[in-house]
């Protein structure tokens, strides 16, 4: 794989970026505390973290005609330029100091304008580039990648922050975008040309959602994943709240709390070729249960070592996660119709996530940062539970087949 030229081009800036985003676990949540510090902290920072996902939905939709057609790498491309000029505007105005909240939301929200698509396309140029039997270890590749940037992201964004302000750290994710749109523009990748006929723009649109719906397997599998994405997102928001608020800490221990993830994630990432012969649906159950189990620590305890091990054991679980449930979509959908099956799973996952952001910061004003992570566990299991219930009961489990 690592023979490929084309995909070795794009996997500096693909480890750039994920190294900003990492970056961002920390500066997104802490530059919001900042800027709003009373008792509407954790509402701001729920909605700023949203911000940096949410509107990723509404380019899906708005920007399908122009970009359904683009190569993976061109998606890439105009992905990571919009992050950078809307992330480097942020990362200036905040650094001399005339940042407000409101700006810094709907800058974020600019940002994540396409990333349904630039996300799409990295796995789309997966696709494009390698053969089928390859894919799933350049889906792991890629993802392990952006989970190996957690295990430094972080760590370097609490300390720079705590010297230099979270701005910098802005700034510092914003370069790494225009690191990734510099790579992606030097790729050729082939572009599998579409066979419908170009009078049905509109039908083309839609045909991602069509091609989802259709399948019992990917249906059932984006259902339980935008359920499991919605009750992970109040951690964002309950966790920096934490770190600030209850135990009084700096920006460097809710790195250090991202960085546990992050060893974790990477070592579970690293391992997801070894499950592609299991039933997906046992190795999602088992992905779920496993990370509500895992903020048990936190949410129940206040030593950092309690919580750090937990984060770590969490992200063991769900490194594999992203490479498998890609595999299937990249396997079952036609090729030619690949980018925009997976910019639909961006386009509702991404917000589910971002849906459980938003919902956090009420849950931490009312309830409190640790109530809000208990909670989040005990849902949590609660889905795993019901999906193996489902599993056990139907005798064709829409989930139950293996990746391979």
């Amino acid at each position: 794989m690592l023979r490929q030229p084309q995909l070795r081009r794009i996997l500096p800036g693909v480890a750039a970026s994920a190294l900003g985003d990492g970056m961002s676990m920390v500066a997104v949540a802490w530059l919001a505390v900042q800027l709003v510090p009373g008792p509407q902290a954790a509402v701001w920072t729920g909605l700023a973290v949203a911000a940096y996902a949410l509107p990723a939905t509404l380019g899906a939709a708005l920007f399908s005609r122009f970009v359904r057609r683009f190569s993976g790498a061109r998606l890439v491309t105009v992905d990571a330029t919009l992050r950078t000029l809307a992330l480097g505007t942020i990362a200036v105005l905040a650094v001399i100091g005339h940042l407000s909240a409101l700006g810094y939301v709907l800058l974020l929200a600019g940002s994540s304008l396409l990333h349904a698509w630039g996300s799409a396309g990295t796995y789309t140029l997966v696709a494009e580039l390698l053969p089928e039997e390859e894919q799933l270890a350049g889906n792991a590749l890629i993802s392990t990648l952006q989970q190996a940037a957690v295990l430094v992201g972080p760590a370097l964004a609490g300390v720079v922050a705590a010297f230099a302000g979270p701005g910098w750290v802005i700034g510092i994710d914003a370069a790494s975008f225009a690191i990734l749109a510099i790579s992606a523009a030097t790729v050729t990748g082939r572009r599998v040309a579409a066979p419908a006929a170009p009078a049905e723009p509109e039908r083309q649109a839609a045909a991602g959602w069509r091609v989802i719906r259709r399948q019992p397997r990917l249906l059932g599998l984006l259902a339980v994943t935008c359920v499991f994405f919605f009750l992970y997102g109040p951690v964002e928001v309950a966790l920096p709240i934490y770190v600030a608020h209850d135990l009084h800490g700096a920006p460097t221990l809710l790195g250090a709390y991202w960085t546990a993830f992050g060893v974790g994630s990477v070592v579970g990432g690293l391992g997801a070729g070894l499950l592609r012969h299991l039933r997906l649906s046992t190795v999602v159950v088992v992905i779920i249960v496993g990370w509500g189990a895992a903020l048990l620590p936190l949410a129940l305890t206040r030593t950092a070592w309690a919580g750090l091990l937990g984060l770590a054991v969490g992200g063991l679980i769900y490194g594999p996660f992203t490479a498998i449930c890609t595999a299937l979509f990249q396997r079952t959908s036609p090729p030619h119709l690949l980018s925009q099956v997976l910019a639909t799973r961006t386009a509702l996952t991404l917000p589910a996530t971002a849906l459980g952001v938003l919902a956090g910061g009420p849950a931490v004003s009312a309830l409190g940062a640790q109530p809000t992570l208990l909670l989040s566990a005990a849902l949590t299991i609660a889905l795993g539970t019901a999906v193996a219930a489902a599993r056990l009961l139907a005798p064709r489990p829409a989930l139950g087949h293996p990746v391979s």
